[in-house]
């Protein structure tokens, strides 16, 4: 006879609740009350469907979960061990730190030139591996060849490198776009990043 694992819900949100059981992590959506259960049923399938087929397609490019299995509005993963970049990146040593901003460059414009736009680009949804740098959270994420969205992405990143890392984030963002100059579109996007940032700018005048 099997002993069931022990499963710890390790995180909760509104759209999810992440249920660590062993070495696996379980992405299970939740059930929202207000919609009618048929149609939430069908749209919470869809979206797990369609992020793990998010995740599976960025792990081939970069550090990613391991996709073992989707089933209705759940998705099993491999559970990534690790520290989470956002609570450790300003403890490291400024070369090393810088050198992994530069990987995380790349690893953006990896996706970004497969089409993936992660949607919640911030150093809370990496997680440090000792020199590897695992993208998680793909709750966000969709398929865009759009300039616009890949700005928009990078902005994201740029805020989230300004909120959490206001002392060292002009350092930091310099050494994720030495990275990212390996993508394809870099300099129609870098453009278009400016746009995005002006209309930021004029919005909160």
């Amino acid at each position: 006879m099997h002993s069931k694992m022990p499963e710890d819900i390790i995180a909760q949100g509104a759209e999810a609740k992440l249920i660590r059981k062993d070495n696996l992590l379980i992405k299970d959506r939740i059930k929202k009350r207000y919609r009618h259960d048929t149609l939430d049923r069908a749209l919470r399938e869809k979206r797990t469907r369609s992020e793990a087929k998010i995740i599976a397609k960025a792990a081939l490019v970069i550090d990613a979960p391991s996709i073992i299995k989707v089933e209705k509005s759940r998705i099993e993963m491999n559970f990534i061990e690790g520290k989470r970049l956002s609570e450790h990146l300003d403890e490291i040593e400024e070369n090393r730190a810088l050198a992994i901003c530069k990987k995380i460059g790349e690893n953006v414009a990896k996706l970004h030139d497969i089409g993936i736009i992660h949607g919640d680009l911030t150093t809370s949804n990496m997680i440090l591996q000792q020199d590897k740098v695992f993208f998680i959270d793909f709750g966000l994420s969709f398929h865009s060849q759009r300039i616009e969205d890949k700005a928009v992405d990078l902005h994201l990143l740029k805020q989230a490198f300004e909120s959490k890392h206001f002392m060292k984030w002009h350092e930091y963002f310099a050494s994720f776009l030495q990275g990212y100059i390996i993508s394809k579109e870099y300099n129609k996007i870098l453009k278009q990043l400016e746009k995005v940032e002006k209309r930021g700018r004029y919005k909160h005048k």
